[in-house]
């Protein structure tokens, strides 16, 4: 059995409480008695255990540790700013060699929690992603520029924020925790917070995977610390920290837009990645075959994650064939245990969610083409199965849409809702507009993508969506893209300043520097002072 004491200060912390993880498969095999032993080793009341329904345990931190891990990363986060771009680079290829000679395992950590096969396989491949040479090139590019102007050496410099706290949402904690790498690339000491409902993956990444790196190294010990500890507790304490400067917060907007409020007011930054509700747009003259494998990427994980499909736009030109082709590939993604070649879904957390917005769609004209039940891990229908069916609805119109929930608001269970468009009398010039006007309207502002073989609608949109972080076309609509940001978005995902998430430059900011190469002759120098 694995087990992951908070790392503080280069050492491990002495713990009194520990949380067990069960493994999610034995989970749906046999719920009761697993969730029995689980309770029982958090309680104390059985203690190490080789049992294999249990990954590993991770140890609970007290106050106190919490606040030695801050003061730890306050004290290590100087030098290591000011250590050169080219060594916190090298860091990164490390760390991403270290991840690709372990992906097997990285996989079988995931997988553990409950993170289907395939969406595990993604995440791994992400996570490689990021340590790419494209984006390490963007990094030192984005960190320093250099020029001339006259007889003096400019330098645009990004300089670290300093300690940057990072409070990873449960649903996918240890993917999302990888954004922290960037603050460490930019110069910033790290404090990271695994979340005590899932906090396995995030403990083994950055103890396993980061940590014997920044050893190697020979990096300061305090650079990075990982806690877990009661979410509530924690993010006050930091709030009120002379220690930590920068949040980076995932969750859900309401909550999230409040923090954001609460650390600004303290002169702090707040770094939010929230809800999405990503929209895609399918012309009329869209290659339909590849628009169905991208829509049916909101199904990994049941749509539990953000950054999935969760409506599409589709011309009424294209939309029998498209609908057609949704049924057939849906058909084919079913639960499974986590472990599972082919596992794509998971267990539904908000069904009761799923069942009000469902209805309510329903109700309001919306046609059910496929899916609605409840599901057995086996696929068999059960109405208190843990899985649903993969949901597919069809919306007359963009008006009939605006109304729905089931549009217009987040969703976090696997529906996916398909607003057919005619053009009319108007033409398609108009309903184009009107399409991009709806993605714009969009409360919430992670990803877009759209489908088009057309150059002018490809502009139109280009030009005209403002919407969003990340707007892809005629591409996956979750897949990653060498040196673009895999996060960050506008309204309710980002808050008033949520833009494309680079962490190097959210946990940054920016110098100008200028060096004289030659000394000038006193009336020079002094002329614009002068002037004035």
């Amino acid at each position: 059995m694995l087990s992951f004491p908070s790392l503080i200060d280069g050492h491990d912390a002495d713990h009194e409480k520990w949380l067990y993880v069960v493994r999610a498969g034995a989970l749906l095999r046999d719920e009761i008695n697993v969730l029995k032993l689980k309770r029982n080793l958090d309680r104390g009341l059985l203690r190490d255990t080789d049992d294999p329904r249990v990954a590993g345990r991770v140890g609970l931190s007290t106050t106190g540790q919490v606040a030695a891990a801050a003061a730890a990363a306050r004290r290590a986060q100087p030098d290591w700013g000011a250590a050169g771009i080219d060594e916190r680079i090298a860091f990164a290829r490390a760390v991403g060699e270290r991840v690709r000679a372990h992906t097997a395992q990285f996989t079988d950590v995931l997988i553990a929690e409950g993170h289907p096969r395939r969406l595990a396989v993604w995440e791994v491949a992400s996570a490689l992603e990021m340590t790419s040479e494209e984006n390490l090139d963007r990094v030192r590019r984005q960190l320093c520029e250099i020029g001339r102007v006259g007889q003096r050496e400019t330098r645009l410099v990004r300089k670290a924020d300093g300690v940057v706290a990072v409070h990873p949402p449960h649903n996918a904690a240890t993917a999302n925790s990888l954004l922290a790498m960037g603050a460490l690339l930019a110069g910033n000491s790290v404090v990271i917070k695994a979340p005590r409902s899932a906090p396995f993956g995030t403990a083994w990444f950055w103890r396993e995977m980061v940590w014997p790196v920044l050893a190697e190294m020979g990096a300061p010990a305090g650079i990075l610390n990982v806690v877990c500890a009661s979410p509530t507790e924690v993010l006050d304490q930091w709030l009120h920290s002379d220690d930590v400067d920068d949040l980076m917060f995932f969750g859900e907007s309401e909550r999230g837009v409040a923090i954001g409020h609460q650390w600004h007011a303290r002169g702090k930054k707040a770094i939010l990645e929230l809800a999405g509700n990503d929209g895609v747009l399918v012309w009329r003259d869209a290659e339909v075959e590849h628009a169905v494998t991208a829509l049916t990427e909101c199904f990994y994980g049941s749509s539990q994650i953000c950054m999935v499909p969760k409506y599409a736009i589709v011309h009424a030109d294209v939309a029998p064939a498209l609908l057609r082709g949704l049924v057939d590939a849906v058909g084919a993604v079913r639960p499974g245990y986590p472990e599972d070649a082919d596992s794509l879904l998971s267990p539904v957390l908000k069904q009761g969610d799923y069942d009000v917005v469902l209805k309510d769609a329903l109700e309001a004209g919306a046609e059910l083409v496929h899916g609605g039940r409840r599901l057995e891990v086996d696929g068999s229908p059960d109405e208190m199965g843990p899985f649903i069916e993969p949901t597919l609805l069809r919306v007359d119109g963009l008006a009939a849409a605006a109304d729905l929930d089931a549009v217009r608001r987040e969703t976090f269970f696997p529906l996916l809702p398909i607003v057919v468009v005619d053009p009319g009398d108007a033409g398609d010039h108009r309903l184009l507009l009107d399409c991009v006007e709806f993605l714009n309207r969009n409360r919430y502002g992670l990803r877009n993508s759209v489908w088009s073989r057309d150059e002018h609608v490809i502009d139109t949109v280009c030009r005209r969506l403002g919407n969003g972080g990340i707007l892809k076309v005629n591409d996956s609509h979750i897949g990653q893209v060498a040196g673009l940001p895999t996060h960050g978005g506008t309204g309710l995902t980002g808050g008033p300043f949520g833009e494309a998430h680079y962490p190097v430059l959210r946990t940054s900011h920016l110098q100008a520097i200028s060096i004289a190469t030659a000394v000038e002759p006193r009336s020079a120098v002094f002329s614009s002072v002068t002037a004035l």
